[in-house]
């Protein structure tokens, strides 16, 4: 081949066809950014295994199976739909969000500093608490799940709801910018087979619901006290509470200075004598003076003799 014909292959190469053949690359490896780690990845050879199986039918003059697979193609389609329904909801709504987020960028969640504080007591009392911050995609699914408080956030608020005695303790918390949605909600179950198994069931509903929504998960664990938190379905573990704070405010694109974590005042004791040596050192005071007294006298009584 002349350089003439290279050339003019080249020339035959619209900017259109480069653009198409980048896009469709985007896709690939988008889509296979998704599935991978998830239990739609065996799924997804299963389906390349049918795809192959098809060509070569088709390939081998094979009538009976081509038939078979030409005639259950169709239905195919629809199955596929049900079997990664949960990988293609998560798909449109980052898709969505990422539209929104372009444009208006100036829609921006606040900082929960009061999240910080309280993460910090729970940790320090090894206290078990899982709080969801909902960002741009709604979970009111389950926020009705749980019970309604509609409340604005705060630390105390927080402290008292993750109680071990209260009887909303049980659940998540849903925090809908400065106010808590509900308390006690239930949150579905992450289904990834590479997670570990020393993530127990709140660690575990802290991915699901990340896997699901764009939510932010902080997660504090009962048994160690440890920080967590989740996000985009996958968990980081043992955060410091600078770490968290510094998280939670790139994640909800906004600075926050760093909050003043309450620290643990030394209390000082002053002991007191007791009743009696106060009025007996009282009395013999009195009692020394008395004397003093007598004794300054004797003297003025001679010279009077």
């Amino acid at each position: 081949m002349t350089l003439s014909q290279v050339w003019s292959h080249i020339s035959a190469i619209s900017v259109i066809s480069i653009l198409d053949v980048v896009l469709v690359a985007i896709l690939i490896y988008q889509f296979l950014v998704l599935v991978r780690g998830t239990r739609a990845a065996p799924m997804l050879v299963g389906v390349a295994t049918l795809g192959l199986a098809f060509y070569f039918a088709q390939l081998g003059e094979l009538r009976t199976l081509n038939w078979l697979l030409s005639t259950l193609l169709p239905y195919g389609v629809f199955a596929l739909i049900v079997v990664f329904q949960s990988e293609i909801r998560h798909a449109l709504a980052n898709l969505g969000s990422r539209i929104s987020l372009m444009r208006s960028s100036s829609s921006v969640a606040d900082v929960y500093d009061d999240i910080v504080l309280a993460a910090n007591l729970f940790s320090q009392d090894q206290t078990g608490a899982l709080i969801v911050i909902e960002r741009e995609i709604g979970l009111r699914t389950y926020i009705e799940s749980g019970v309604a408080l509609d409340a604005r956030l705060s630390y105390d608020l927080l402290a008292t709801v993750f109680r071990p005695s209260a009887p909303l303790h049980d659940g998540a918390v849903i925090v809908q910018r400065d106010r808590i949605a509900a308390a006690a909600c239930f949150l579905p179950l992450s289904m990834n087979p590479v997670l570990s198994i020393q993530l127990g069931t709140r660690h575990r509903a802290a991915i699901g619901i990340t896997e699901e929504t764009d939510a932010v998960a902080v997660i504090i664990s009962e048994e160690t006290g440890t920080i967590s938190m989740a996000v985009a379905g996958s968990i980081e573990r043992d955060l410091t509470v600078e770490r968290l704070r510094e998280r939670l405010s790139n994640l909800l694109r906004r600075y926050a200075p760093a909050p003043a974590l309450p620290t643990v005042l030394e209390e000082s004791f002053v002991e007191e004598e007791p009743p009696s040596s106060q009025h007996s050192s009282q009395s013999g005071s009195q009692h020394g003076s008395q004397s003093g007294s007598q004794l300054s006298r004797k003297p003025d009584a001679g010279r009077d003799n």
